[in-house]
């Protein structure tokens, strides 16, 4: 058996970055900009108002009278020049007319006919955007997933086409004779598949195009015959059949097929059986048939090979622990990493409690559910009091 640290830079190793292309700027929600984007204009683009009122000269004080000699709204502006003791009608987001070096707001004015007074206890103001406040010609959005705040971004900084990676396609096969999908009649062996539809929201969820393949059955021509139905993908995961039983031939099969295997077995729990190569140039993951296992592994090993896919680097594509601490003692761990199902509970520090599940069975799909987070039980580790600060990562 190999770490998991190893198992996750030989699954990183056999995936690399897919390629660019252009979409419009209305399609490129959830896709991945591996590149900058650079604005081409300022916003605003010239000094605004940030209020309806006045744009006057200086700092007038209670009392103080102005003849109004224009008006300025959004998209018009006004052409003038103001003078002192003039002032130009002004609405939010129009241009400040030269000369103008404050707005006050139309509560602190009483207005007769063309001239305008103060009230007491204006507010100072002084009420203007400057252009460039919120960015400049030049200025760059770094990589990310986009965001519908991103696309906001982009369309002011008048980017209609965004460069974004390739949707990476990934098939999905459910192997075992014991399986039925949802909304058929199970035999009285059979059970629902399930793993198969979390692992195709989990990849969805990073933008990729997910192609839910046939039930395997436990036989080779069945696995043959679905596994040619995967030729166009770029990440194969098949759930089931990787263990060491008589019944678990995906592993055999795909060799056969002429998979050059990368590992199989790693220090883990729920997961041990988990295998990766590639199979026909494309990358494959052998995924546990258990549903917890095969959903932590995806977490783990599947979500970061498509983050390597969409151009993120192999250094920051796996999972980021996060901290808390536990609210219970834990029991010394094996020789596996044991990735406990657990709840969150915020506090005011900043700083969540957590508490493992007391069932941790990998069956067990109820307790996954109701879970917050996996609580990292390093291998060999001793036994964790209460109040120790633990590593994480979120479900």
């Amino acid at each position: 058996m190999i770490s998991v640290a190893e198992a996750l830079g030989r699954s990183l190793a056999l995936v690399s970055p897919l390629a660019v292309e252009e979409v419009p700027l209305r399609h490129a929600l959830g896709r991945y900009m591996p590149e900058p984007a650079t604005a081409t204009r300022n916003q605003p683009p010239f000094d605004a108002s940030a209020m309806d009122g006045y744009a006057v000269q200086g700092n007038p004080a209670e009392g103080d009278s102005f003849t109004v000699v224009g008006e300025a709204g959004a998209g018009h502006g006004w052409a003038g020049t103001l003078g002192p003791n003039e002032a130009c009608r002004i609405f939010t987001g129009a241009p400040l007319p030269a000369g103008a070096t404050r707005v006050v707001i139309q509560e602190d004015v009483i207005r007769s006919g063309d001239r305008i007074t103060l009230r007491p206890n204006a507010d100072v103001g002084p009420h203007i955007r400057p252009a460039g406040q919120d960015f400049r010609a030049g200025d760059q959005l770094s990589p990310r997933m986009l965001t519908a705040n991103d696309l906001a971004l982009l369309a002011s900084m008048n980017i209609p086409m965004v460069r974004v990676t390739r949707r990476p396609v990934v098939a999905i096969i459910a192997t075992g004779d014991e399986l039925v999908m949802p909304g058929e009649v199970p035999g009285p062996d059979q059970i629902i598949v399930s793993n198969s539809f979390a692992l195709m929201a989990l990849c969805e969820s990073l933008g990729a195009k997910v192609r839910l393949l046939p039930i395997a059955r436990d036989n080779e021509a069945s696995l043959r015959t679905v596994f040619g139905l995967a030729g166009d993908a770029d990440l194969i995961l098949t759930t089931g059949g990787a263990s060491v039983g008589d019944h678990d031939l995906v592993g055999q099969v795909a060799i056969d097929l002429g998979m050059e295997q990368s590992f199989w077995k790693i220090a883990m729990r729920p997961g041990k059986p988990l295998m990766a190569g590639r199979l026909g140039g494309r990358a494959m993951l052998g995924l546990p048939g258990n549903p917890v296992s095969s959903i932590v592994c995806a977490h783990l090993f599947a979500l970061p090979m498509i983050r390597r896919m969409l151009g993120i680097a192999a250094e920051n594509a796996g999972p980021a622990p996060l901290r808390a601490r536990l609210t219970e003692a834990i029991a010394a761990n094996g020789p596996r990493t044991h990735y406990m199902r657990s709840s969150l509970t915020p506090t005011a520090d900043g700083l969540p409690l957590i508490t493992p599940d007391k069932r941790q069975d990998s069956s067990l799909l109820s307790v996954l559910a109701r879970s917050g987070a996996l609580l990292i039980h390093p291998a060999n580790a001793e036994a964790v009091p209460a109040g120790t600060v633990v590593d994480y990562l979120p479900l």
